[in-house]
């Protein structure tokens, strides 16, 4: 289900730090949530983007409800490894980000996530529409796991990788 207001309420204990996986993107923003912890990331939804202002709302609102203390942004970069023209956009948007929510974002290289997610959800035979709605939270739980993993285990919340 396509997220257009308030954020889902937490269902993770109050008071526990948890980090985002967000997959950026200039209609729809895929999200997925873990425990620092726990290491095991899910998706949450995915938000439709309105305007600035609305989408401030959404993400302060956000990380607030459900105790983000990091957001994981995916960096899109070539195959080479070098970034994208796109890559300055999405670096903005963690900026915008963090300055909205007061929360520290990393960026993460999310190279073939989007691939992965679309024949992932094709071979459970998804339906080419809910395809549609499921894909960019999909794709935030994938990039979020490649980032808990090269992180690797840990009991104290990451430190950014762009510092």
């Amino acid at each position: 289900m396509e997220e257009h207001g308030a954020p889902k309420k937490s269902t993770g204990a109050s008071g526990v730090t948890r980090i985002a996986g967000v997959d950026y993107g200039t209609v729809r923003i895929g999200l997925a949530v873990a425990d620092m912890q726990m290491k095991i990331a899910s998706p949450h939804a995915t938000y439709v983007r309105c305007d600035a202002q609305r989408d401030a709302e959404f993400f302060r609102q956000f990380a607030a409800q459900e105790h983000i203390g990091r957001f994981v942004v995916g960096l899109p970069v070539h195959l080479s490894g070098r970034e994208s023209a796109t890559s300055t956009e999405v670096r903005k948007f963690g900026q915008w980000l963090h300055a909205e929510t007061g929360v520290p974002v990393d960026f993460f290289d999310e190279r073939f996530t989007t691939r992965d997610a679309e024949e992932a959800l094709l071979s459970a035979g998804v339906t080419r529409k809910k395809r549609k709605s499921r894909i960019d939270k999909v794709a935030a739980q994938m990039l979020l796991d490649a980032y808990l993993q090269h992180r690797g285990p840990r009991t104290d919340p990451p430190k950014p990788l762009d510092d």
